[in-house]
């Protein structure tokens, strides 16, 4: 029952992170697109609209188990693009605290990893294309 009960939290959190950073792109569509131009991609407001409703995918997947195992890998490759994109060596430098930004999204990286490999566990819907 512990272990029900830690992966069905895992997904609470999961989903919440992808819910509240959906959300903060929605409630100002326009910083965010800034800080991908700032970044150096074209097409900021599409890609902010794109990245919002993936967020969005991601966390509804999270909650429910539905695609699961996809959610996780997909999540996965994406926080990790992140990092890169926005938090790698080229910001260290200039501000410190970007090298801790970047190596958190390593540590999301093996949680999904995880979670990847172990499933939804109970009370999840069992959707899945990978198996």
């Amino acid at each position: 029952m512990a272990r029900a009960i830690a992966i069905i939290v895992a997904r609470v959190i999961f989903s919440f992170i992808f819910f509240m950073a959906a959300g903060f792109k929605f409630a100002d569509i326009g910083a965010t697109a800034g800080y991908i131009t700032a970044a150096g991609f074209p097409m900021p407001t599409l890609l902010t609209w794109v990245a919002a409703f993936f967020e969005i995918a991601l966390a509804l997947a999270f909650i429910s188990g539905a695609f699961f195992a996809e959610a996780s890998l997909l999540a996965g490759i994406y926080v990790i693009f992140l990092a890169f994109a926005f938090h790698g060596a080229s910001r260290w430098q200039q501000n410190q605290a970007e090298f801790g930004f970047f190596v958190d999204h390593f540590t999301f990286l093996a949680g999904l990893l995880f979670a990847a490999v172990h499933g939804p566990e109970r009370w999840a819907l069992r959707y899945s294309l990978l198996k």
